[in-house]
């Protein structure tokens, strides 16, 4: 088997944000009293490689990044090129980024109804590394983040 060939450097940002366009629902890591935890996310907005996902204050997501906000997300496309995405997952309490996200997500709206609704929570996963790996190439290539 040929391992493939890593992407150009110049390329990698580009390949990565292909990828998690692609994947579109990446698998989130937390943590639960030293247990990790992984469950599929549906981001309601990402700008680069910060993610938005909404979450439900009953979750246990929640609890989990109340406790200890470190997570990261893995994005696996079909092809099998991921992106990891390590960092914070901090709530967004920023009132026009939340408008912004409530108003361009109508599952949100309909399932949620109000925006101050006291189960709605937006968290954001701010990228201190990001990695990513052509589908089985053994390695990852760090991006490096501005």
């Amino acid at each position: 088997m040929k391992l493939p060939i890593p992407v150009p450097a110049n390329e990698l940002e580009a390949a990565a944000l292909a990828t998690m366009a692609k994947a579109k629902f990446p698998m989130m890591a937390t943590i639960d009293a030293g247990q990790p935890r992984v469950r599929p996310v549906s981001p309601v907005r990402t700008d680069g490689f910060t993610v938005y996902i909404a979450s439900m204050r009953s979750s246990a997501k929640t609890a989990e990044l109340a406790a200890n906000e470190r997570a990261e997300l893995c994005y696996l496309a079909e092809d099998h090129d991921q992106v990891r995405i390590t960092g914070p997952a901090r709530l967004v309490t920023d009132l026009p980024t939340r408008q912004s996200i409530w108003d361009a997500n109508p599952l949100l709206r309909a399932y949620l109804r109000d925006i101050d609704n006291p189960e709605f929570l937006l968290y954001a996963v701010y990228p201190e590394r990001v990695r990513f790996m052509r589908e089985w190439a053994l390695e990852y290539q760090e991006i490096p983040l501005r």
